[in-house]
């Protein structure tokens, strides 16, 4: 799995890398394939926003959020994408599943 972690008109602190790494490993074990993660987190006056990208087989996911608190939109970030990867992984066993066999 790599993490790739960026930063906009902020400085990455060593607990902020640790966080979301963290939080994107925990993500990983739901899924079997080695995942990618692209991390962008960006510092506003009024907001903080981080944005992921990811690629599964068949589909790029890319989500982004806006909140207050860097740790709650990281925390808003990580309950988006696994619900998208379980979408992803219901999706898939189902097309799996349910291929019609030809005689």
């Amino acid at each position: 799995m790599n993490i790739r972690i960026t930063g906009h008109q902020i400085s990455l602190t060593a607990a902020i890398k640790r966080y979301v790494t963290r939080k994107l490993i925990r993500l990983n074990k739901k899924f079997k394939h080695r995942m990618n993660f692209t991390c962008v987190l960006e510092a506003n006056k009024l907001s903080k926003k981080v944005e992921v990208t990811t690629h599964l087989p068949g589909k790029d996911i890319h989500i982004q959020v806006e909140n207050k608190d860097m740790y709650t939109a990281i925390d808003l970030l990580t309950a988006k994408i696994e619900r998208q990867i379980v979408k992803y992984k219901e999706l898939h066993l189902i097309n799996m599943h349910s291929a019609k066999i030809s005689d």
